[in-house]
């Protein structure tokens, strides 16, 4: 918000000059936008401050509510308006209702809880000298001294007013209602707009001819040959506002006004003043009575503010003195009450609705500096964090130990990039979406990353390790809290001793294998599955079988799946197709079932005794599983089998078609004895004839 120092002068006493007044106003939690030396005619001790106004304190939109906060910094009297101008306009008693010139009909006082009108006479013309260069330091275009006198009183009270031509009014009549369906009305900016039953308007006995606290219409505009007007002045619902400016897309001095909570006590003042300012600058003067309807006053909010409570929060006793000067100064009605205060709120503090409020503006004006630096002592305990912060955490560090890096996405996604991921009847779209971008919640959290990895690939950035940890949405499993990762590029870092070795489908298993360890997923298989945006023959899911919890042993839990990403779509990504994409998603809440968070660590000594170590290799189905072959081999094998694993898979000459070869390397040892050679030869020709038995292999 602009105005002039000389225009705040007129409230109060500025005894600071510009630039100290602004570091003032900063210090009272008003953030400072800039300081302007005033344009002429102007005196050279004038100046155009910009102050940034949060969207809590719409009382100081107006000149008097940043006259108020330095009038309570620097302990000055508020004086009524401006002392070089004339005195309000002191009208007749107020009717209810119409006066002897316009009827005003209130049809919808939820959405219009006051409105007040009245009729001036006016000679259309250019403005004042003084008041056109308040304006346009305000960034207000004049137009016509009618005009510019409802938007002097919206920066000097931060009451939005309007001016219709009684003339052009049907029936000289002024209704608040809700538009009709198919109605439409040309806003002052010369553009038509469609209303919508859910819009306020104001209008004529026949049509709209504003939209209530945005802007007015063209039809019943202020003109040279306008010789009676009608002043309005109301309180709209902030949200009714919000939503029409926001629908029709119009941002308005007005609307900013409103949709923050107007003061409910200003429409009369601001007629008072508006008409106070016809007489002062020659432009008209008032007929008749003002009109306000006002059928449900608002009751004053009133709080107990208890000194207590002031020290308790601040750390510091304030003097009640201090607390009193500071809240009657502010506006509010404060009366003592033994070692606290009854206080009646203004009506247009509309952000102050509790004690803690109250304290604030108590803290603002005494200085935050001033404040000493203590911590509150703690009263209780503090709870135990949730067990989802743990769970996320161990699946962060383990990522990261894995060499990846975090990323954070948007749970709002594109629909067709959902898509991709999800049947339509999954999707979740978004009620009230910003733009098309973000028109759906993600089902998954590959969407996200996967356009990280293209924004990378775009950028010359070949190898790409990202993880996230997030929330998904679909219809049929709600909200599901999961970790993902994508991979593309090199296996391992580039090093001038080894060759350049490309990301592989095992690369991918041995992260899903870091994951599976950190949550102790119990009795772990990899499965062979079809998943629509995955390739056939290089995707797998991971399950588990709980041992804990209310879940039945012998159940088991589908934990997440990985592979590689099809090339549909890659092409759907923008993503080459000449570097593979692997990808994975597990559930974290399949994965915390598994693990308790607080664990019992158990250690052990190295073994004493030495291992012994045999290869086999055996000719198997190319379809099988090695988790099946893996299987089969500890079911087989005695207790002293310490491990197994796979170190080769052939296929091509010399192997039969549909069959691949597959080398395992297990490894014998005891924690009691030296094992013998002839025990080891037994467990092994029991594991191949297992083999055999169940898989139909062949030794080579």
């Amino acid at each position: 918000m602009k105005l002039l120092v000389s225009w705040l002068r007129d409230f109060v006493d500025v005894p600071v000059p510009p630039d100290e007044l602004g570091r003032m106003l900063s210090m009272r939690g008003f953030e400072l936008a800039g300081i302007e030396p005033a344009p002429p005619p102007a005196s050279s001790e004038d100046a155009i401050v910009d102050v940034e106004i949060t969207p809590n304190r719409p009382d100081c939109l107006g000149v008097i509510g940043l006259a108020r906060e330095v009038a309570t910094t620097f302990d000055r009297p508020l004086r009524e308006l401006s002392r070089n101008r004339p005195a309000p306009l002191s009208l007749a008693t107020l009717d209810v209702g119409a006066n002897e010139r316009v009827r005003v009909l209130l049809e919808d006082p939820a959405l219009c809880p006051r409105y007040a009108a009245a009729v001036a006479e006016v000679t259309v013309g250019p403005s004042p000298a003084w008041l056109v260069a308040r304006l346009h330091a305000a960034g207000i275009r004049p137009i016509n001294n009618v005009v510019d006198i409802t938007n002097y009183v919206l920066m000097e009270l931060g009451q939005p007013m309007h001016a219709f031509d009684l003339a052009k009014l049907a029936g000289s009549e002024i209704r608040i209602r809700r538009a009709r369906a198919g109605e439409k009305v040309r806003t002052l900016d010369g553009t038509e707009r469609a209303l919508t039953p859910d819009m306020l308007v104001i209008a004529d006995g026949a049509r709209p001819q504003a939209i209530a606290g945005v802007m007015g219409g063209a039809d019943s505009e202020v003109s040279q040959s306008t010789r009676l007007v009608v002043f309005e002045s109301a309180n709209f619902d902030a949200k009714s506002v919000r939503i029409t400016s926001r629908k029709i897309g119009l941002k308005t001095e007005a609307a900013a006004r409103f949709e923050r909570g107007a003061d409910v006590g200003a429409p009369v003042t601001g007629i008072e003043r508006a008409c106070a300012l016809l007489e002062a600058t020659g432009a008209g003067r008032a007929l008749g009575s003002v009109v306000d309807c006002y059928p449900t006053p608002a009751p004053r909010r009133q709080i107990r503010l208890r000194q207590a409570r002031i020290a308790r929060v601040l750390g510091e006793t304030i003097v009640p003195a201090l607390v009193e000067r500071f809240l009657t100064g502010l506006g509010f009605q404060a009366s003592k009450t033994g070692d606290s205060w009854d206080v009646v709120v203004p009506t247009f503090r509309v952000d102050i609705i509790r004690e803690t409020d109250l304290i604030e503006e108590v803290a603002r004006h005494y200085g935050y500096d001033k404040l000493p630096v203590t911590f509150p002592a703690l009263q209780t305990p503090p709870e135990a964090p949730l067990p989802s912060l743990n769970r996320d955490r161990r699946a962060r560090e383990m990522l990261l130990r894995a060499g990846f890096t975090e990323a954070v996405t948007f749970s709002f996604i594109e629909k067709q990039a959902a898509g991709l991921f999800a049947a339509d009847a999954e999707l979740v779209p978004v009620a009230n979406p910003l733009s098309e971008k973000f028109s759906t919640l993600r089902p998954s959290l590959l969407p996200g990353l996967l356009e990280s990895v293209r924004h990378n690939r775009h950028h010359q950035v070949r190898d790409v390790r990202l993880f996230e940890v997030g929330r998904c949405f679909t219809r049929s499993g709600g909200e599901q809290s999961n970790v993902a990762f994508v991979w593309t590029g090199a296996a391992r870092a580039d090093h001038w001793s080894t060759d350049v070795v490309p990301v592989s489908f095992f690369d991918a298993k041995a992260v899903a294998d870091v994951l599976i360890r950190a949550f102790k997923v119990t009795k772990p298989t990899v499965e062979r599955v079809q998943i629509p945006y995955m390739i056939p023959g290089r995707t797998a899911q991971v399950v588990g079988t709980p041992t804990n919890g209310a879940e039945s042993p012998s159940k088991t839990r589908h934990v997440g799946y990985l592979g590689e990403l099809a090339p549909a779509v890659m092409r759907a990504l923008d993503l080459p197709e000449s570097d593979p994409v692997f990808v994975g998603e597990f559930d974290l809440g399949a994965l915390a079932s598994f693990t308790s968070d607080v664990e019992s660590r158990r250690v052990e000594s190295l073994p004493r005794f030495p291992s012994i170590v045999r290869d086999i290799s055996i000719i198997v189905d190319e379809y099988l599983p090695a988790a099946n072959v893996r299987g089969t081999i500890r079911s087989a094998a005695p207790a002293t089998l310490a491990g197994v694993h796979e170190f080769d898979r052939y296929q091509g000459k010399g192997i039969p078609e549909g069959r691949i070869s597959l080398s395992l390397r297990l490894t014998f040892q005891s924690p009691e004895r030296t094992l013998t050679d002839a025990e080891v030869q037994q467990a092994m020709e029991a594991i191949l004839g297992a083999l055999v038995k169940a898989h139909g292999a062949v030794q080579r």
